[in-house]
């Protein structure tokens, strides 16, 4: 079994219930994109179908290793084309529902890897 410790200025999710993510003390009602830095907060309402490449520019502008889409309370698959896109760009983006990109976020992140979620209430 190996034993990683969590890094004390990684940002972690402490939950996620219909009344938003909690983040430190703060609770957040409308979808946010997070890095393990910092929560960028604004991000643009569109439906999860609707995401292009162009959504992302300040998710990407943090350079991360992979991007983590929460997409609510289920999955919902992303554009086949967003998929490609970020292939392109060597860039893992993995679609799940938000608990569990919220635990994978806070393991990612508590590696010390570049991660970045975009988390939909």
């Amino acid at each position: 079994m190996k034993f990683t410790r969590e890094l004390p200025t990684t940002i972690m999710i402490r939950s996620v219930s219909a009344a938003g993510l909690l983040i430190g003390d703060i609770v957040y009602s409308s979808t946010i994109a997070i890095t393990s830095d910092e929560v960028l907060e604004s991000w643009c309402e569109k439906p999860v179908t609707g995401l292009q490449i162009e959504d992302f520019a300040g998710v990407l502008a943090t350079e991360p290793e992979i991007v983590l889409l929460g997409t609510g309370e289920s999955t919902v698959f992303a554009p086949r084309e967003l998929v490609f896109a970020f292939a392109r760009q060597s860039i893992g983006l993995e679609v799940m529902d938000t608990k569990a990109a919220a635990r994978t976020f806070n393991v990612l992140a508590g590696e010390g890897r570049k991660v970045a979620a975009i988390l939909y209430v």
